[in-house]
């Protein structure tokens, strides 16, 4: 299959949980109930192939050869979560947002849920001190949890119009400013940003965009796309990714399989991308796919209607989604979720969103409405049989194992 290449340099994390034996003896679950849908077999989750691409991307550098985790480290991630009752585990895998500017606020979430981390929005911000404060809080709270890995505290700094610390860093334009910029000169931009993050606590930057934007009638992506030129946003997307790695910060590439192209705004409802298999790969994946073969450890799932891959399904909550990720283009990374609490993915019984991302194939959940019910709904369908215990210990490996390996690269 194209796209799993890298068997040297970066030691990256599926290939660590492959030689363990944890990826082929894990079940793949068929998808949950949708709306107006009989389950789906699994067959839903069959790897998807897709046809060449028109026009090879053009040639882009790797961002950081030697990203990720050792087997060594790998395997201590493993024996950690094999440890962890249940209720820790289901921690692992949920982001949670929090209310207000006090620190006790989210050191309270990973008290009472295990949570992984928690993401820093514009309500959360006073200050540069003031957020200090707060993921010192955090980082404390997941070692007196028992766990001596840094949380994971993650922020939308992606530039522009999507930036949670305007006015506090250095102003960052609108990603369309890098799209025709020198791949360098975006790396060492992005770089400086990556240190910034660390500075302040932070570990995960949702940035940058890989979406390529199809200009006026797209609403929601726009300036925050690199380009309407696949190659273009391709180049920029692996130097902004390679910047901020050796910044510090974990980029998570989004959103998957590509939100430029579609005209509804997925805040406020599920958009359609009614585009066959080759157009994405020609348009929408060229992106994604240049930053997989380099190496990026993290991309987004974002919630959008595919009616080639799982019609009617949010991309967030489809095997076949993640499927077309990891085993056509070959990610080996984290995959994070949209924010769960969108518009494009609202109603049904609370948590279950969650439980359906992870059994779908989701690593990381991001912004679930309700935590504590999300944290309720992944224990209760792990009792039930209806999410395998391996999937959700495959799931939390991968945070645990990408989470270790920062602190080690950090010392």
């Amino acid at each position: 299959m194209r796209g799993r290449r890298r068997a040297t340099g970066t030691v990256a994390v599926a290939l660590g949980l492959a030689a363990l034996g944890v990826l082929a003896s894990s079940p793949t679950p068929g998808p949950a109930e949708a709306p107006g849908r009989a389950p789906g077999p699994a067959a839903a989750a069959a790897p998807v192939r897709l046809s060449p691409p028109t026009a090879p991307p053009a040639a882009v550098a790797n961002p950081r050869t030697d990203w990720g985790p050792s087997l060594a480290t790998v395997a201590a991630a493993r024996r950690a979560v094999e440890a962890m009752p249940l209720d820790r585990l289901a921690g692992q895998v949920i982001v949670a947002r929090y209310a207000g500017t006090d620190g006790r606020n989210p050191r309270l979430l990973v008290a009472a849920w295990h949570v992984a981390g928690v993401i820093v929005m514009g309500e959360n911000v006073v200050d540069l001190a003031q957020v200090s404060a707060t993921t010192a809080a955090v980082h404390a709270a997941v070692r007196a949890d028992g766990r001596p890995w840094p949380a994971v505290v993650a922020i939308d700094e992606e530039g522009g119009r999507v930036s949670r610390l305007a006015g506090l860093l250095a102003d960052l334009p609108p990603f369309a400013a890098f799209g025709g910029t020198d791949p360098a000169a975006t790396r060492a931009r992005f770089e400086a940003l990556g240190r910034d993050l660390r500075a302040l606590g932070v570990t995960m930057d949702l940035a940058p965009v890989a979406d390529v934007t199809i200009g006026p009638a797209d609403p929601t992506i726009g300036d925050r796309s690199a380009s309407s030129d696949p190659a273009a946003a391709a180049r920029a997307v692996v130097a902004a990714s390679g910047g901020l790695l050796e910044g510090g910060a974990v980029p998570v590439v989004k959103h998957f399989p590509g939100h430029g192209s579609v005209t509804t705004d997925s805040h406020v409802g599920l958009p359609v991308q009614a585009a066959s298999l080759p157009s994405l790969e020609a348009r929408d994946l060229v992106p994604f796919r240049a930053a997989v073969d380099a190496g990026v450890p993290a991309v987004m799932v974002g919630h959008l209607d595919v009616a080639a891959l799982d019609p009617g399904v949010p991309s967030s909550l489809s095997p076949a989604t993640y499927a077309l990720l990891r085993d056509e283009l070959g990610f080996e990374g984290v995959a994070v979720t949209d924010a769960l609490d969108m518009g494009a993915v609202a109603g049904g019984p609370a948590g279950e969103e969650s439980v359906r991302a992870v059994a779908a194939g989701a690593d990381l959940v991001l912004m679930p409405p309700d935590v504590g019910a999300a944290h309720a709904a992944l224990v209760a369908a792990v009792d039930s049989g209806r999410l395998p215990l391996e999937r959700l210990r495959e799931a939390a490996t991968r945070v645990v194992a990408m989470q270790m390996w920062l602190a080690e690269a950090s010392a």
